[in-house]
């Protein structure tokens, strides 16, 4: 999908995870749109004779609940037709440049052309360091690019950061998970259109400052030479030399020069200098700064932009997501999800293992499947037990730990065991938390429900500490915590 689809997708599922009291949404709201998504996806596949894929329903139901949601509210009408980002950002920085680098140059001497001038040598020097820079980051494994602050990246993306007023508690909650989730997921597409724009920015200032040279050189009369304190002749034509050996390579066409050329261009208190050969050194440094400057960044800028358009056109959303798994199952699109899970000193019987199933079903979808591991016995090395599990097993969806919730949590044993899942699992664990054992023990018992609420925070905050997130299930009775379209199991990295 487009990055356009993309965000309404995401915009959508912020909103369904954060309504969970259905405030905003109801339950036949949800229903109607995947209905009627169900149907708009079956015509666009039959009018394109071919089947129908997630994209297409994902697509429509989100314009169906966005419609419903803009009719409703018009604040949340107001925020959609606002757009996100800074779209006037990307055209305005290149023509500021340009008009920037038209500037530069007249911080000189209007009438001369300086042999060592310090804007165009300043140019030069600056685009050369950074090509080097971006040479040696493109060398280094894992870099995302060139360094950008996360506060811009994320102004670029989502642009203001003010809420529209008088919207429900839970669309507001929504929209502000979808941008700060969305500041994320475009990361990508943002830092290629920022190196884009940067590039292009810096062609234009380089342009700029040639172009004003050509400019005023039509009406004056330019005077050449050079001077410096601590260069002599020599050095100042070794420098030249360097400097414009490209231009001169490809374009032997222009006029060249002499060490004795240079001797003879020296400013000096009292000397008469001519007012010829200006027009060769405004040759020599325009084509220079075209060929080092303007030419390279025109390239760099077309490699970001088609890397920009790549990821606009198919935006890398991650529709292995649960919200998506369970949304994907009413279409019988994809293929089924399944929960891995990994008992610690727990052993299920049958009627708490069809109850993990339907905990999987209400989690991921009517077609989710199950795949149980064999438990890990209290107290053994975690590493041992787990030696054999492909912790990143493309066919697995979700990969969680199933504890009793009867059981008091130790960092040498429970908390050993979720650090190794959190080490080697790069999608993230879930934790389960089965109750029933617990509440069956307390049957009958006054404050069993002030208990059972207290070591539920207890282990909240131990797997929060072991950098994972807890989800409460009943197995002999799944429906006492039912898991809502969106919510899915807990999952740090995905909220």
């Amino acid at each position: 999908m487009n990055e356009q689809v993309a965000r309404r997708v995401v915009l959508v599922r912020a909103i369904e995870s954060a309504d969970t009291g259905h405030q905003v949404l109801s339950e036949d709201d949800r229903k109607y749109a995947s209905r009627s998504a169900r149907e708009l996806a079956a015509w666009q596949a039959a009018d394109s004779k071919a089947a129908v894929t997630q994209e297409h329903f994902l697509e429509q139901r989100s314009e169906q609940i966005l419609k419903r949601l803009a009719e409703r509210t018009p604040a949340f009408a107001s925020f959609q037709r606002r757009g996100l980002g800074l779209p006037g950002f990307w055209a305005a920085l290149p023509v500021l440049a340009l008009v920037a680098g038209a500037l530069l140059d007249r911080i000189a001497d209007p009438h001369r052309v300086d042999l060592l001038s310090a804007p165009l040598l300043f140019i030069i020097g600056w685009n050369l360091l950074v090509y080097l820079v971006l040479l040696v980051l493109a060398l280094i494994p894992g870099r995302k690019g060139a360094p950008a602050g996360q506060g811009l990246l994320r102004r670029l993306s989502v642009g203001k950061a003010a809420m529209p007023r008088k919207l429900p508690g839970a669309l507001a909650t929504g929209i502000t998970n979808f941008m700060a989730e969305w500041a994320v997921l475009s990361e990508p597409l943002t830092r290629a259109r920022l190196a884009r724009t940067v590039h292009l920015a810096a062609a234009a200032f380089a342009l700029g400052a040639v172009l004003s040279l050509y400019a005023r050189g039509m009406l004056t009369q330019y005077v050449a030479g050079w001077e410096s304190t601590f260069l002599d002749a020599t050095q100042v034509h070794t420098l030249l030399s360097w400097l414009f050996a490209p231009v001169l390579l490809l374009f032997p066409q222009l006029q060249g020069f002499t060490l004795a050329d240079i001797e003879s261009l020296r400013f000096s208190a009292g000397a008469n200098t001519s007012a010829a050969g200006g027009e060769r050194w405004v040759h020599l440094y325009g084509a220079t700064i075209l060929l080092l400057v303007v030419l390279p960044r025109l390239v760099l800028a077309a490699i970001a932009g088609w890397r920009a358009r790549r990821l606009a056109r198919r935006f890398p959303l991650e529709l292995e997501h649960p919200y998506f798994r369970r949304l994907a199952d009413s279409i019988g699109a994809g293929t089924p999800a399944v929960l891995r899970v990994l008992p610690y000193s727990f052993t299920l019987d049958e009627a708490r293992d069809r109850g993990l199933w339907t905990v999987a079903a209400m989690a991921l979808g009517a077609q989710a499947r199950v795949l149980l591991r064999p438990t890990v016995p209290y107290g053994e090395e975690p590493q041992a037990a787990l030696g054999d599990t492909p912790f990143d097993d493309a066919g697995v969806t979700v990969t969680a730990a199933l504890f009793s919730l009867a059981a008091t949590p130790e960092k040498e044993n429970h908390g050993a065991f979720l650090d190794v899942l959190v080490k080697h699992s790069k999608r993230g664990v879930a934790v389960l938390l089965d109750e029933s054992s617990l509440t069956e023990r307390g049957a009958g018992q006054a404050g069993l429900e002030a208990r059972v609420a207290e070591r539920i925070a207890l282990w909240r905050q131990f797997c929060s500490f072991h950098g994972t997130a807890a989800t409460v299930v009943n197995l002999v009775d799944p429906n006492k915590h039912p898991i809502e379209l969106g919510a899915g199991l807990a999952l740090p990295e995905l909220r």
